[in-house]
């Protein structure tokens, strides 16, 4: 049975945790607006951390260097991801069981979302998926 998260609003991490657990109890996640997940802090402290991840390259071969994606589903998938062992067994399954959507897919109402109470909580100053993204250079479609 899928488990659908509506991330309109919420904490990316606090969202992610949840649904890494709910994962690696067996359960297949579905998380709905991951373009509208906010992350809480200073807006220039969060810009300058993840232009400095997405600016890594390695001196050796920069095509060894580590890819972060700047779709906003993708970058939801990716710190979903950073929760589970996805090295093992155990973990790849887990993450196999994750699907992250931008927007709300046909056939799904938000309404049937899992609630999430400590994910809500409301701080000074939060960024939007969606702007961190363009932020970083993502162009849209």
């Amino acid at each position: 049975m899928d488990k659908i998260i509506d991330g309109e609003g919420r904490i990316l991490g606090r969202i992610s945790t949840h649904a890494a657990k709910m994962l690696l109890n067996g359960d297949s996640v579905m998380i709905i607006n991951a373009e509208k997940i906010v992350i809480s802090g200073h807006l220039k402290d969060i810009v300058a951390k993840y232009k400095q991840r997405v600016e890594f390259k390695d001196k050796a071969n920069p095509e060894h260097s580590p890819y972060v994606s700047r779709r906003p589903d993708l970058f939801v998938k990716r710190v979903v991801r950073g929760m589970l062992p996805y090295r093992r067994p155990k973990g790849k399954d887990a993450y196999k069981r994750l699907r992250v959507y931008m927007g709300v897919p046909e056939g799904i109402t938000a309404t049937d979302a899992t609630d999430i109470k400590k994910a809500e909580e409301v701080y000074d100053d939060i960024m939007t998926i969606k702007t961190l993204a363009e932020k970083l250079g993502y162009k849209g479609a």
